[in-house]
């Protein structure tokens, strides 16, 4: 390893000719550090480093979701960094790369919200409880302006109880969305309706969905926006890619991040309490992949049972239909669980389910945003269940992420 300064930052690579002061090694008392790597076309701008393999790796792999044991010699400095998850990794390959030499301070958050249909509304409710202490305010924007009357009369009338201590919800303009720390996209169009032969009703949305989000995707671009980009509207994987092209390279591909995945773990899990034999799950249990048929779940990374699994991963994926066998649209716990907890997580710096950009798509699995950036869960993993992982990962590129 290479060690340098640059201003007031500490840096070490394995690259030895990088434009910087070279330095002998790192402090004692350094509490952030930055390793600068030269990963290939298809890995992220930044993120957390929370293995010694990830030091070594020359791009991003699916299988970096997998714990994997290796023998290389650090400085004790810098594995402890590692395991408090103190250093941020910043590929060079990015032109504006220095512009991340920085770690994200605690803060409550500017959350603006697109779209007040079932469940932009849902999780404006959910997101005004939960927000107390990690968001400042709540912006709302749809192409009603009855409804944006409303949910800020609704929502500013929603509060404890001898205390002020609630997040602010108020209405802004189209060309106001981007000014904030996170933009939430909710809109959505072409769901089908209730009753309708549509066995995956996320997938139905894709192309009507694509039309709209590819506008403010454009919008992000323009704004040159730092935040994130949540998108919960169906089906989330794949208008995360097709964020991330329209954007042409202003927005990081960590900045966009799906929330789908949430609502298929807590379908597990209510599947794991209602059925003895997946009641292992609650405890060891993971979900992966898409939200949708694609769907992974692991019955357990401890005791994985392939079949278990699969019959789990089956009720989780066509518990929506149930729903809408009551004669109900299914969006509450999404906006719910996929939404508004694991946004509020997200902002937390908590794991959660989410998709975020690996090896060239996007792919859900337990993850957190630190300060150092975006922190995926890697495991020892079970040859079966990471088997299944390859073949999603294998049909998400056929998809074009």
């Amino acid at each position: 390893m290479f060690y340098y300064k640059y201003k007031d930052k500490y840096c070490f690579s394995r690259l030895d000719n990088l434009n910087y002061r070279k330095i002998n090694s790192i402090p004692k008392d350094c509490n952030e550090l930055y390793f600068l790597t030269k990963l290939k076309d298809n890995s992220k701008k930044t993120f957390a480093v929370n293995h010694v393999s990830d030091l070594f790796a020359d791009e991003e792999r699916i299988d970096m979701l997998k714990l994997t044991e290796v023998d290389y010699q650090l400085p004790h400095k810098i594995t402890e960094l590692i395991e408090g998850r103190k250093i941020k990794a910043v590929n060079i390959r990015y032109r504006d790369y220095q512009d991340c030499l920085y770690m994200e301070k605690a803060r409550k958050k500017k959350i603006n919200i697109l779209a007040l249909g079932d469940v932009g509304s849902t999780l404006l409710i959910g997101l005004k409880i939960l927000g107390k202490d990690i968001v400042d305010s709540i912006g709302i924007y749809d192409r009603s302006p009855e409804k944006v009357k409303r949910w800020e009369y609704e929502m500013n009338q929603t509060s404890f109880p001898f205390e002020d201590s609630l997040p602010q919800v108020h209405g802004i303009k189209k060309e106001e969305l981007f000014d904030c720390h996170m933009f939430v996209f909710c809109a959505s169009k072409g769901v089908p309706p209730v009753g309708s032969e549509v066995r995956d009703v996320r997938m139905a949305q894709l192309k009507e969905n694509s039309k709209i989000i590819k506008e403010y995707a454009a919008m992000a671009a323009a704004a040159k926006f730092k935040g994130i980009f949540a998108v919960v509207s169906d089906p989330v994987d794949q208008l995360c890619s097709v964020v991330l092209q329209e954007s042409r390279g202003v927005l990081a591909p960590e900045q966009i991040k799906g929330y789908g995945l949430g609502v298929m773990n807590a379908r597990a899990s209510y599947y794991s309490k209602k059925y003895d034999k997946f009641s292992m799950y609650l405890d060891e249990g993971r979900a992966y992949g898409p939200h949708g048929k694609d769907l992974i779940i692991a019955n357990s990374i401890i005791n994985y049972d392939d079949e278990l699994s699969k019959e789990l991963t089956k009720y989780a994926v066509e518990a929506n239909l149930q729903v809408r066998k009551t004669g109900f649209k299914p969006f509450v716990a999404p906006a719910l669980s996929s939404g508004a907890i694991s946004i509020a997580l997200t902002l937390r710096g908590e794991y959660h389910y989410s998709s975020n950009y690996l090896a060239g798509v996007y792919m859900g699995a337990k993850n957190r945003n630190l300060p150092t950036g975006l922190d995926i869960e890697k495991i020892k993993m079970p040859d079966k269940l990471f088997e299944r992982i390859k073949n999603t990962y294998q049909t998400l590129v056929g998809f074009g992420g």
